[in-house]
């Protein structure tokens, strides 16, 4: 990503890189602004690149939480809309630790389509260690005797119990692909509870949920109710379909990749997890 790579310049000698992205850019398209790293609007992108890197990573112990945004840059391209240039720390999503830096770019279009986003990550953790973390929430979901089902996660007290971690990081990840999709420069999404979440039973090796859950909307504090199925194989992409609709408001369709053939809902009572 070349255009990252002069993220450290820009403190030290902004008139050279101006001189330099308008003799790039054509006459009239020139418009950059170095922002706060404190600011939300350099926030609010750095989240839409880490749902977007959480959801393609497909990974559940390779989650990531915002850091610190170390140097944002925006760039107004009227063509196209607007660009965040980013550098930001991340932490572990479950234990809060350091999980590395980030180097990542965000166009929000002027059109209403997803936000486009590139990024790049450094690893505190190595690759088997992630692995391994995989490995052991997926045998945990397999080798359940009968389908899963669980509500309320967290709890009203924001508890989520070790048993249900799995399909909490589950959600994370699937979540993601809906939140990044969603967002806007102006619309951001967390995810707020999983109000239940229900067990396909499959006849080949890959786990299937269909998840209710609800995003929280900012600024606007909207809670927004969602369904998704969800497909996970550990190494494979996270596949998700989802469709939203805001209380009180007609379904809004959504999308995402198919999850794929399914065995269906056993008739079995579900097993809590």
């Amino acid at each position: 990503m070349p255009g990252l790579r002069a993220l450290p310049g820009l403190r030290a000698s902004p008139p050279a890189l101006l001189l330099l992205l308008a003799l790039a850019l054509p006459r009239g398209s020139l418009a950059v602004q170095q922002l706060e790293p404190g600011s939300r609007s350099a926030a609010a992108a750095a989240r839409v690149a880490l749902q977007y890197r959480n959801f393609q990573a497909g990974s559940l112990g390779g989650l990531r939480a915002l850091g610190q945004v170390r140097k944002a840059t925006l760039k107004n391209i009227p063509e196209s809309g607007h660009k965040y240039y980013l550098q930001f720390s991340t932490e572990d999503y479950r234990t809060g630790e350091d999980a590395g830096n980030c180097l990542a770019t965000v166009l929000f279009p002027k059109k209403k389509s997803r936000p486009v986003v590139s990024i790049k990550c450094s690893h505190t953790k190595d690759q088997k260690e992630i692995q391994e973390e995989d490995n052991k929430f997926y045998q945990r979901i397999r080798h359940q005797s009968k389908p899963i089902t669980a509500n309320n996660i967290p709890d009203s007290y924001g508890n989520i119990e070790p048993a249900l971690e799995p399909l909490w990081a589950l959600a994370v990840a699937g979540s993601s692909s809906i939140m990044w999709e969603k967002s806007t420069e102006t619309l951001g999404y967390f995810l707020a509870q999983v109000k239940s979440v229900r067990q396909w039973m499959r006849r080949d090796d890959f786990v299937e949920f269909d998840y209710t859950v609800l995003l929280h909307e900012m600024p606007t504090q909207e809670i927004i109710s969602c369904h998704m199925r969800l497909t996970w194989l550990p190494g494979q992409p996270l596949k998700v379909k989802h469709f939203c609709a805001p209380e009180g408001h007609g379904a809004e369709q959504g999308s995402g990749a198919e999850s794929g053939s399914a065995a269906g809902p056993s008739a079995e009572k579900g097993a809590s997890f």
